[in-house]
């Protein structure tokens, strides 16, 4: 469901540290908006180094945005940000004053996961489990009609046949 994008300049972070921030912005995400790890993403891009800038100049900051459902308690999604940048530092060795955490939210239905409309907050569990037993249908093949589902097509919408 949430995603966070860390940008840095290439080779900035090694992949040993990389996949520590992901361990720890997945931990802290899950924590403040209990939300369930494995709905955690993500990635990591690295522009070369003569692309990124800051006040102009040549810079190496890590900057870090991040996407969540909106509806979260206001005092959970202020102290993801902090959290987030102290972790960041800590893990990667880089000053907290380069490291730029921005969270922007938006409402759940603006997203969708899996073939399906994300829940919105408080609501994941009943979304889990129509999400399971929609999957468990698909692979014994009841489902019907149009699909986009990432995971399960490529390309835009796939149809499978009726069967009569």
């Amino acid at each position: 469901m949430p995603i966070h994008t860390c940008t840095t300049a290439q080779g900035t972070p090694a992949v040993a540290t990389k996949a520590e921030l992901a361990a720890e912005i997945t931990r802290i995400h899950s924590e403040i908006n209990h939300v369930p790890p494995g709905y955690v993403n993500v990635v990591f891009t690295e522009p070369p180094r003569d692309s990124v800038y800051v006040g102009g100049e040549p810079g190496a900051p890590l900057l870090i945005t991040g996407w969540a459902r909106r509806g979260h308690p206001q005092e959970e999604t202020t102290r993801l940000a902090p959290e987030l940048s102290a972790a960041a530092s800590r893990v990667t060795g880089i000053p907290e004053p380069r490291v730029l955490v921005v969270i922007q939210d938006s409402p759940a239905r603006s997203a969708v996961e899996g073939g399906r409309v994300l829940p919105d907050p408080g609501h994941e569990k009943e979304w889990m489990s129509r999400q399971e037993r929609w999957r468990r249908g698909l692979r014994r093949g009841r489902h019907r009609g149009p699909l986009a589902v990432q995971g399960y097509t490529r390309g835009p919408v796939t149809r499978f046949p009726r069967r009569s």
